[in-house]
């Protein structure tokens, strides 16, 4: 028998490597390389020949039965996955600790359950005694889910191979399960690929959804190579803060269903509620009379979402201004300050500029230029954005501010809250108002002249 093979996978990318070093060459992250081992073909052993069999090719036509869904009835949840679970599907979700992943997939799994489903929860982290005291505090003790405490792939897979058909699978999480034929550690790369592999055949073959926990890193990634959110079908991250109550359920990925929509929950002592009306949410407690706040009319993949734009511009004592900015893309709002200085003639170079989406949202279209400045003007002229007032759209580096998609959903949703005035970019292809007073910009400048607003001389703190 031949000896070992000793080889270095990255942890972050994958890739493999003959010898340690301290960079990744394939990512370029550091300290990722962990020493792995594998058992080469002892001499003389049998080496599996390819089959010459070719594929089956088909056409694009075809009489495929329509997809099955497992609808929880939890109304949010459903949106984000398109719909409800697809029965033989993979789902990653991904989260802080402590935000509520399992929380969420125990309301799911109960729900099922009493709807006569049946739902397996296998933990590898907390014990079954942990996982009824969850139950009972959220009031699902009565639930009929079937729990089981263990981290072996192979004896789960055993166990529900002999027993009847399984409608949903939950792991928690992907990261400590194991197969034993494979040496290394749980939460290696080898061990992830090949788990998330096998209980995914598993799942198809068999016509369960499964539902896989996931940690992430430092950086809001999930934990692992990348490989794995390839493997899966939908990918779903659980963002918020701690100390926000709300939470944001949003798919990065769906094979069955649009990507980037959300599904938005409030945490409460009795579980996650479903929160149907997301901007009266992040509105709330707003106060219209004060300087450097503007709403924003966003999309969220295919829900119209308003929320409040905060910004505070204030004289710096530093030589080096300050930029802090939660919520939002600080490169972007670098951009847009230099084209409200270059284009508009506004003084930013010497003050420090923050900004802030209110409730805990992150905001990554460019719609929300318009909103911004807004709120960077109005702070500036320390003067209160006039009232029931939204904006949206993109501003370009000339100056010229942009029309963006879904401008009538956006207004749709302002008039639906009581809004009574927007201001938006000039060619918006004949939208309706929805009974909003529409004031249309082609030039960032215009702003000053709409908003009613007089500015600081040059030079002036």
């Amino acid at each position: 028998m031949a000896g070992t093979r000793v080889q270095f996978v990255c942890q972050s990318c994958g890739s493999v490597q003959p010898k340690w070093s301290g960079r990744c060459d394939g990512c370029g992250a550091w300290n990722t390389l962990v020493e792995e081992t594998s058992e080469p073909l002892a001499k003389g052993a049998p080496v599996k020949r390819r089959s010459r069999r070719g594929l089956d090719l088909v056409s694009l036509e075809g009489t495929g039965q329509p997809v099955q869904r497992l609808v929880t009835g939890i109304g949010e949840l459903d949106r984000a996955v398109g719909g409800g679970m697809v029965a033989g599907s993979a789902i990653l979700i991904g989260g802080d600790p402590g935000i509520g992943k399992s929380t969420l997939t125990l309301q799911a799994a109960a729900r099922l359950a009493l709807a006569g489903k049946r739902v397996v929860y296998v933990s590898g982290e907390e014990s079954i005694e942990q996982i009824r005291m969850r139950a009972d505090r959220i009031g699902l003790a009565k639930a009929p889910v079937e729990l089981a405490s263990g981290t072996s792939v192979d004896e789960i897979l055993g166990t529900l191979d002999t027993g009847p058909p399984v409608d949903l699978l939950i792991i928690d999480s992907i990261q400590t399960v194991y197969l034993e034929a494979l040496d290394p550690a749980p939460g290696t790369v080898t061990q992830l690929r090949a788990s998330a592999q096998a209980l995914t055949r598993f799942a198809k073959r068999r016509g369960a959804a499964l539902l896989l926990i996931g940690h992430v890193t430092k950086e809001g990634q999930i934990a692992g190579p990348r490989v794995l959110e390839h493997m899966v079908d939908t990918v779903l991250y659980f963002e918020g803060e701690r100390g926000h109550q709300f939470r944001l359920l949003r798919a990065v990925k769906n094979r069955f269903g649009p990507a980037n929509e959300i599904g938005v929950f409030e945490m409460r002592e009795s579980g996650l509620e479903p929160v149907a009306n997301p901007s009266a949410l992040f509105l709330a407690g707003r106060d219209a009379d004060v300087s450097g706040a503007a709403v924003f009319a966003g999309m969220e993949g295919s829900r119209p979402v308003l929320v409040e734009i905060q910004a505070l511009v204030a004289a710096s004592p530093l030589a080096t201004p300050r930029r802090a900015v939660v919520g939002w893309d600080s490169g972007r709002l670098a951009m847009l300050l230099a084209v409200l200085e270059a284009r508009c003639g506004l003084v930013m170079g010497n003050r420090d500029v923050y900004l802030n989406v209110a409730g805990g949202l992150r905001i990554t279209e460019p719609a929300a230029d318009l909103a911004v400045a807004a709120a960077l003007v109005s702070s500036l002229a320390d003067r209160a954005v006039p009232r029931m007032t939204v904006f949206f759209g993109e501003v370009g580096l000339g100056g010229e501010v942009r029309a963006v998609a879904n401008s009538e959903a956006r207004m749709k949703e302002a008039a639906k809250l009581g809004f009574e005035r927007v201001i938006a970019p000039r060619s918006r292809r004949g939208d309706s108002g929805e009974g909003l007073a529409i004031e249309e910009l082609s030039r960032l400048d215009e702003l000053l002249a709409v908003m009613n607003f007089s500015l600081p001389e040059a030079g002036t703190p």
